[in-house]
């Protein structure tokens, strides 16, 4: 796997120091809150495990899974909820835990569609954000990273379900998405 990285693009210290850091000002403003973590799967598994076994503060879990790339490395702008929560968040603090924000698109249907269950604040948790790429108004109150737009994989984000389990986060080869010429942005 590692042969198809063209470059590491953040290794796995600097992940998990800026990971620490998240978790501490997360702790810190939401003291004394309900909050729950709702996890964006799959992209979002391995940096929420991470991100909670440093905060610092009662909370709970709920996860969502939703679709709208396929197999290819670029949204087609529709949405659709695979997964739903498990429990209400009327009236609670909420927080969304996403791997990265590319188009916003996907994120921006979540955050709409999460809001009009009326939560006590709602807020966005990505580890990256690629702001170039964005087509919709939608930023992150918690931000890892902001990374050059370019396809990355490891830590959680994947290409047609590989590389999830590198441990740190790497620009692909563009012969392994885009072979023989193929195009992608």
């Amino acid at each position: 796997m590692q042969e198809d990285i063209q470059e590491v693009l953040l290794d796995e210290e600097a992940i998990l120091g800026r990971v620490r850091e998240l978790a501490e000002g997360i702790s810190e403003d939401y003291a004394g809150c309900d909050l729950v973590l709702i996890c964006i799967l799959k992209g979002a598994a391995i940096f929420l495990a991470d991100l909670v076994r440093h905060i610092t503060i009662p909370i709970t879990l709920d996860f969502m899974a939703t679709s709208s790339y396929g197999r290819g490395t670029e949204s087609t702008g529709v949405v659709r909820i695979l997964k739903d929560l498990d429990e209400p968040v009327e009236g609670r603090h909420v927080l969304i835990v996403e791997d990265i924000i590319d188009s916003g698109l996907t994120l921006k249907y979540l955050y709409d569609n999460l809001a009009s269950r009326h939560p006590a604040s709602l807020k966005i948790c990505t580890l990256l954000d690629k702001p170039e790429r964005r087509l919709v108004n939608i930023k992150a109150d918690y931000n890892g990273f902001l990374i050059p737009d370019e396809f990355v994989v490891g830590y959680g984000l994947d290409y047609a379900e590989k590389y999830r389990n590198l441990p740190f986060i790497g620009i692909l080869k563009r012969e392994i998405y885009a072979p023989a010429g193929g195009k992608n942005t």
